[in-house]
């Protein structure tokens, strides 16, 4: 099964008033941390969806193996950064079977989180994979093909939780232990650092 990767890295991160995707964490971006953990997978592409500040973040990860996708659209939300990184894989690997979409500022990914959701798909048959943390689920998250149109229909924020809930019989989770550590305030950044 060709599996490629969609790291959502487009916001402006307004509520801590700089690009969070630029915020060091151990010596490297937190954008480069979910980076180079797709990039030890063997998922491809990885495409790394880009909008507020697109140069200065893009400028920072250049990387001949990540296809950068600038998001015109990203003021209009999450969505339109998942259909822009799809739109994308359609266009030009048209043999990728499913997708995972990851978000730029979980800073405990790793390439086992990537890993464990193709795992677990193969062993279930189901067709959404979802990390489960905090009695949530989210990213990162598998889609099997037959979801790829859903996926492109998706509008404004709502990201794809909405898909999540409305196809459950066909959803599976694996847990990630860390997976609701992620980045919005300085406070967050502050817990992050003290955690090194």
């Amino acid at each position: 099964m060709k599996t490629g990767i969609i790291i959502l890295a487009a916001g402006n991160s307004s509520r801590l008033g700089k690009p969070k995707q630029l915020l060091d964490y151990k010596g490297k971006t937190l954008l480069q941390t979910v980076i180079d953990e797709a990039l030890a997978t063997d998922c491809k592409p990885v495409i790394t969806v880009l909008g507020a500040h697109a140069q200065e973040i893009a400028a920072q990860h250049r990387h001949n193996e990540i296809r950068i996708v600038i998001n015109e659209n990203w003021e209009s939300g999450m969505g339109s950064s998942i259909v822009a990184g799809l739109s994308s894989i359609i266009k030009n690997n048209s043999e990728v079977e499913s997708i995972i979409i990851a978000v730029a500022d979980q800073a405990f990914i790793k390439k086992s989180n990537f890993n464990n959701l193709i795992e677990k798909q193969k062993e279930t048959g189901k067709n959404i994979i979802a990390s489960a943390y905090n009695n949530a689920i989210g990213t990162p998250v598998l889609f099997k093909k037959n979801y790829f149109e859903a996926l492109l229909l998706l509008k404004g924020a709502e990201g794809a939780k909405n898909i999540l809930k409305q196809y459950s019989e066909d959803l599976e989770t694996v847990v990630f232990e860390q997976g609701g550590i992620d980045i919005d305030t300085e406070t967050d950044y502050n817990h992050l650092i003290s955690r090194q």
